[in-house]
């Protein structure tokens, strides 16, 4: 009979799949694992949240763990998983050479949750008022640090298409240390639309995003700035209600109710508030990865009307479920067409469907990640031994980053 495997997931943050697609996505991840029999267990050095999921409620086992401490080394020594997964690589930063030297045959993998060196260069370019290029990736200090992550794991997964691309054409990443997995959802079909609010029951716009992430908060001003006054022109009686988790001051200062433009705060469910929906609207000028907001429209048959960046690398050339452009021009006038042509709002309806079930099924990936690092467990050395980048990385952060942590350690103590 197998031996039980044992993975440790490190988490940047608690997962709060109600408040980020982030969220929803490591969900996803240990759902899998889980059916597939791995004994689960989430560290974190984050603080607890209000938000948090209950994980004991999924059958995986809690810890919190320190910083630059070295009862880490302890805590995985006992533990002795076979696998380890790191939630973006700030995490594996901190503590990837702790498991490389107490755990050396565990099987290192990294989530990379979406490409930050990418988002990063987006938006200084954005702030710079120009187009970005890939060359700008070249220049990021994050990108030095991220990519000397991915080399440092085994396998990193990669959520969008796109960022395979840059990962081995700009950054030159042998395509054994990648592994393309996007969100992964059950099949719809198309009586699944049945179960939905009709055309009829829904009303207004929505937007919801975490206002932790830059590229919402962005998103939500140049509505308000912007697009909100053109589509008032064509539509006076229409109303936008903003969702997100996180809201600041300057966020909540942007409720203007007289202008049908509402912030609502967080959602009690992200879900029930985007059915509801008759659209949502996404005109992300910046970012990176998959915009779990605009897969969750999909999913509750809610058209969306976004930008090239908000759709990039998410529906494999399909038909978009709404409309996608950069002009605001446009996006007002398919806004408003979007919202009072029921038969034009059905066919984006259904266009979202196939995208879903096309892009994004679980079953189409989940076997064939396990089977992936089943390979890995028994074949380590050998990979390891052909990422020579890696090792050399490996080798040097351990004397680099070991003996900086040793000294916070030390004089923590003092």
């Amino acid at each position: 009979m197998n031996q039980t495997k044992k993975l440790l997931i490190i988490g940047f943050v608690w997962p709060e799949p109600n408040s980020s697609a982030a969220g929803g996505r490591m969900m996803q991840l240990i759902s899998i694992f889980k059916q597939n029999g791995f004994e689960i267990t989430f560290a974190s050095p984050a603080l607890d949240s209000d938000f948090m999921v209950d994980l004991s409620e999924f059958g995986v086992e809690k810890k919190s763990i320190e910083l630059n401490n070295a009862s880490f080394d302890d805590f995985i020594i006992e533990l002795n998983p076979d696998v380890v997964l790191f939630d973006r690589f700030m995490i594996e930063e901190q503590f990837g050479w702790r498991v490389s030297e107490n755990c050396p045959k565990a099987i290192r993998l990294l989530d990379t949750e979406d490409l930050h060196c990418l988002r990063t260069a987006r938006q200084k370019a954005f702030k710079e008022n120009r187009n970005f290029e890939l060359i700008d990736l070249l220049s990021e200090e994050v990108a030095k640090r991220e990519i000397a992550s991915v080399l440092r794991c085994d396998l990193s997964f990669i959520i969008s298409e796109y960022e395979m691309q840059i990962l081995k054409d700009v950054f030159k990443i042998d395509s054994s240390l990648l592994y393309y997995l996007p969100f992964l959802v059950d099949k719809m079909a198309e009586e699944d639309l049945l179960q939905l609010p009709s055309f009829e029951d829904r009303k207004n716009f929505v937007f919801i995003g975490n206002f932790l992430h830059e590229p919402n908060w962005n998103t939500v001003q140049y509505l308000k700035e912007t697009i909100w006054t053109l589509i008032k022109e064509q539509f006076p009686d229409a109303v936008l209600e903003v969702y997100g988790a996180y809201p600041s001051q300057k966020v909540l200062q942007l409720h203007q109710p007289k202008n049908g433009f509402f912030i609502m705060g967080r959602a009690a469910d992200a879900n029930e508030v985007v059915k509801n929906a008759r659209i949502v609207l996404a005109p992300i000028r910046f970012g990176a990865g998959l915009k779990g907001k605009l897969l969750e429209a999909m999913q509750c048959g809610t058209p969306s009307v976004t930008t090239i960046i908000g759709s990039e690398a998410m529906h494999a050339n399909l038909p978009w479920n709404g409309f996608i452009t950069d002009d605001i021009s446009e996006f007002a006038k398919q806004a408003v067409s979007l919202y009072h042509d029921e038969n034009l709002w059905k066919k984006a309806q259904k266009n979202g469907i196939e995208i879903v079930n096309k892009c994004y099924q679980k079953a189409n990936y989940s076997e064939e990640l396990i089977n992936v690092i089943n390979l890995l467990l028994s074949n380590y050395e050998s990979h390891r031994l052909h990422n020579f980048m890696g090792s050399l990385l490996q080798h040097h952060t351990l004397k680099s980053t070991k003996y900086m942590a040793k000294w916070i350690e030390a004089k923590n103590k003092n």
